[in-house]
């Protein structure tokens, strides 16, 4: 383990571990431990371990076979649905981590307290030899095979820590619940950090436990401050893995460890690894990846696991309303266009076939290389410019998307915001079709108080014909159903947060067959709609999973790996480029029955976006297929196991006897009260008690599947 000088993750990586197949012959009446074991685990186990004991000679010498001794020093060894010789000459410790336990390590667990599912298991044997990113459709287990390597690690290395990372803390939540109800990790053992844990509180926890779950920042933080032991960190998962591109928290953590030692095992979790084979190969970088398992639902082995999801494309037109005040905003942006053009700083194409993008590049190609026309005193009135049009093309792309009430909006925010637009203000105001248009959309979509006329109560109106196509589908669906007396849930995605509110308002109409609640993200600044807290994301998905809502309107929040229960039907209401937010939204349905996937998409450049998103999950698929080719993957992948030792399957019936109890992060100040108010009664726990050693706490944990007992 050394600490030195931080090198780029590319530097780190080392020459390629000789493969440990062998072509020398198999023996073929060695014992498979991974067959027809189920039940009766107390025997069996007993009957495993001892058998392991034999097979592998404790100074390292000859190798034993079925009870006989055998010169060749080979074993089969099975992993997956592979079986390959092995040999067992001179079985030493040499390059794996201090702290390995060689009992526990003769053996690695497979629950069967879940169906076992071949592909599952197969994902397991190579992510406990290999860094690996592990690519599932959504709903398929990914959290499962965390839960199984994150157990064996933690009975290999009885002192080391076993770090579960996710990008949100509800996701944290939700993930230390479903980890601990499939291998029944100790509660004494695990810890759910985050950020309101004060620091001195977390000190202790990195000491006390062996489990964490947490936010990449929490580590990065205790990281910083020498807090987190990083050399006994063995097993490193990442959650929702195609985030860890340039700066993120996931990388920051990783480049951190790695000052320390690069002796732990990385799994990566995600349905889609990037949204472009760039971004694939920067997330295998930067999380030290050396395999990848990916599986689509076009793969065998998912295929008798995975139910039909039938995606539905309806294109809808503009319409005329949206169309006319479409003609009247390009006559807004194209005053700013025209002034960009005669700077010489744009191209001269039509208005309507820039974006923001575009807008972008053009800017950075004016800050980098300027016209040589151009007078250095007029640069800050360009750059000004670039401000306002790239304000005006986001206002565009609200209205193509999500009609003019989202324009609205967005447009009576910069006047009345507190964003300090300053100078775009004064533009806009000065401009008579803008002070025109506003006038107009202020009619139809301003609260009646900001209204000139209060005579009459406005009915509630729709800014984007979707919105009546999305009432007419959550409508059909509800009523089909309900015919059937049947249960279903609908979850609607956008991603403004207006559209959010509008689609919630407009289907609270026809309550109580659509009973509907918005979804939306933690962070408020800046916005027109206060964020949820992480306490009322957590109630909103319980009153949905319960029943207590059967619609659901989210943004982006509710893409990504929360549990939301069973849904049928899905409904996008705007489409995105990256393939991943398409993935993730699909995968929220046909998890246990057949889904229904509806793409509502505006005729003209949404549907090219849509297409084209299409186009790249593809291409992704493709070429991590190809990966031999078009992949780079670390070489120095680390040595968790013995040179030449494959641990044997044992599968057994993980018994989890007690609840999940959630635990709530107490302050110091609360702890020393508590601490105070036990000791006064003479109830306080023992300190400092003897824990089991190693040994015998893997040897408890195999021979009996039922969770340890502590003192």
């Amino acid at each position: 383990m050394n600490k030195g000088k931080q090198a780029t993750l590319f530097q780190s990586w080392g020459q390629k571990k000789k493969d440990i197949r062998s072509d020398n012959k198999v023996i073929s009446d060695v014992i498979d431990l991974c067959e027809g074991l189920d039940e009766d685990d107390d025997e069996l186990l007993a009957e495993a371990m001892e058998r392991s004991l034999h097979d592998y000679s404790d100074d390292g010498g000859h190798t034993v076979n079925g009870g006989h001794e055998g010169p060749s020093d080979v074993c089969n060894i099975s992993i997956g649905a592979e079986s390959f010789p092995v040999s067992t000459q001179g079985l030493t410790q040499r390059n794996v981590p201090p702290g390995f336990d060689r009992v526990a390590g003769k053996l690695w667990i497979y629950p069967t307290n879940y169906s076992v599912r071949e592909y599952q298991y197969n994902i397991v044997g190579k992510a406990l030899l290999k860094n690996t990113m592990v690519t599932l459709p959504t709903g398929l287990g990914k959290t499962f095979i965390a839960a199984v390597v994150m157990y064996n690690f933690y009975q290999w290395y009885p002192q080391g820590k076993v770090v579960f990372m996710a990008p949100t803390k509800p996701l944290v939540a939700q993930q230390i619940e479903a980890c601990y109800n499939i291998m029944g990790i100790p509660q004494e053992d695990t810890a759910e950090m985050t950020g309101t844990m004060a620091p001195t509180e977390r000190r202790r926890v990195w000491v006390e436990k062996r489990v964490f779950f947490l936010t990449p920042q929490v580590i990065m933080n205790d990281l910083s401050r020498g807090t987190c032991p990083a050399v006994d960190v063995r097993c490193l998962v990442i959650d929702e893995a195609h985030k860890a591109t340039g700066n993120h928290a996931y990388c920051q953590v990783v480049r951190e460890l790695i000052k320390y030692t690069t002796e732990f095992r990385v799994l990566a979790l995600s349905a889609t690894p990037g949204g472009d084979i760039k971004a694939v190969q920067q997330v295998l970088a930067n999380l030290l990846i050396s395999h990848i398992e990916l599986r689509t639902e076009e793969s065998p082995d998912i295929k008798p696991y995975s139910h039909e999801r039938k995606v539905e494309k309806i294109v809808v037109p503009l319409g005329d309303e949206l169309t006319s005040v479409k003609k009247k905003y390009v006559q807004i942006l194209d005053v700013t266009v025209n002034k960009l053009k005669r700077h010489g700083v744009i191209y001269n194409r039509d208005t309507t076939s820039f974006s923001k993008f575009l807008i972008l590049k053009a800017r950075e190609d004016f800050r980098q290389n300027p016209p040589p026309n151009l007078q250095r005193n007029n640069y800050g009135m360009v750059e000004g410019d670039f401000a306002l049009a790239l304000s005006l093309y986001h206002g565009f792309e609200l209205l193509q998307l999500h009609g003019s009430r989202s324009l609205f909006n967005y447009l009576d925010g910069i006047l009345h915001g507190d964003k300090g637009y300053g100078r775009t203000k004064t533009e806009l105001l000065r401009n008579p079709d803008f002070n025109d248009l506003m006038d107009l959309l202020r009619e139809k979509f301003a609260p009646p108080d900001c209204r000139p006329s209060q005579s009459s109560k406005k009915p509630l109106v729709t800014g984007h014909p979707k919105m009546e196509k999305l009432e007419q589908v959550v409508l059909d669906h509800f009523n089909t159903f309900n015919s059937g007396d049947g249960e279903t849930r609908v979850m609607i995605f956008s991603q403004y947060r207006d559209s959010v509110s509008e689609i919630t308002n407009i289907l609270k109409q026809h309550h109580p067959l659509v009973k509907v609640m918005s979804f939306i993200g933690q962070s408020s600044a800046g916005k027109s709609t206060k964020g949820f807290t992480q306490k009322e994301q957590l109630k909103v998905m319980k009153d949905f999973r319960e029943g207590g809502y059967n619609t659901l309107v989210s943004t982006c929040v509710g893409e990504e790996g929360l549990d939301i229960g069973d849904v049928d039907l899905i409904v996008c209401f705007d489409a995105h480029k990256s393939p991943i937010r398409l993935v993730q939204r699909m995968g929220r349905t046909g998890r246990k029955r057949e889904g229904r996937i509806v793409m509502l998409v505006t005729e003209g450049k949404e549907e090219q976006i849509y297409n084209q998103s299409q186009y790249s999950k593809k291409s992704i698929h493709k070429a991590i297929l190809n990966s031999a080719k078009t992949l780079h993957f670390y070489q120095n992948n680390p040595a968790m196991v013995p040179d030449d030792w494959t641990p044997k399957c044992h599968k057994m019936f993980i018994t989890v006897s007690k609840k999940f109890k959630p635990t709530k992060a107490a302050s110091t100040s609360n702890m020393n009260k508590i601490t105070s108010m036990l000791s006064s009664h003479g109830n306080l726990p023992k300190q400092n008690r003897k824990k089991l050693s190693g040994r015998q706490n893997s040897l408890h944990h195999t021979t009996n599947g039922k969770l340890p007992k502590h003192d």
